[in-house]
């Protein structure tokens, strides 16, 4: 396996983001996410000692108000 450079890192998690961004295709994933309760997701960069490199976690917490 190939290492990752911090380039290729950062333009995988852009675009992974930009599907996140992206409307849902179906009218009832829209509906569902509409009743859910205000969250916010918190991309973070870790060192993985395992993996010689930067990874990112994802984490999905409540959103302030």
């Amino acid at each position: 396996m190939t290492g990752l450079t911090r380039r290729g890192f950062l333009t995988t998690a852009a675009a992974a983001t930009a599907l996140r961004a992206a409307p849902p295709a179906a009218p009832l994933v829209a509906a569902k996410l509409a009743q859910a309760p205000a969250t916010r997701r918190v991309l973070e960069l870790v060192y993985d000692k395992g993996l010689g490199m930067m990874r990112a976690v994802e984490r999905v917490v409540p959103a302030l108000h």
